[in-house]
């Protein structure tokens, strides 16, 4: 059950960023570009939920340190494929 709890907390992280972010951009909704971030959300969910599923026990700073890490997977995400458009468009 920790580990749902794991991933639960890294796959909101990510959301929480990526709706953030939207609302800072100012910028109309764009379903694609969310659909990435879920994406990436899921996958950070994934792979701290595995990784904690080797460690013994949870805590309430397990599950902030996946919110935070799954906020920064979609953050960083972002960041690379920014820099892969932009490098592109060039």
């Amino acid at each position: 059950m920790n580990v749902i709890f794991i991933g639960v907390a890294a796959f909101v992280g990510g959301i929480t960023a990526a709706v953030l972010g939207w609302l800072d951009a100012n910028e109309p909704f764009e379903v694609r570009k969310f659909s990435a971030s879920i994406v990436r959300a899921l996958v950070a969910g994934v792979v701290f939920a595995v990784g904690y599923s080797y460690t013994n026990g949870l805590s309430p700073i397990d599950l902030g340190i996946s919110f935070v890490a799954g906020a920064g997977v979609d953050v960083l995400g972002n960041r690379i494929s920014g820099a892969i458009k932009a490098g592109l468009a060039k």
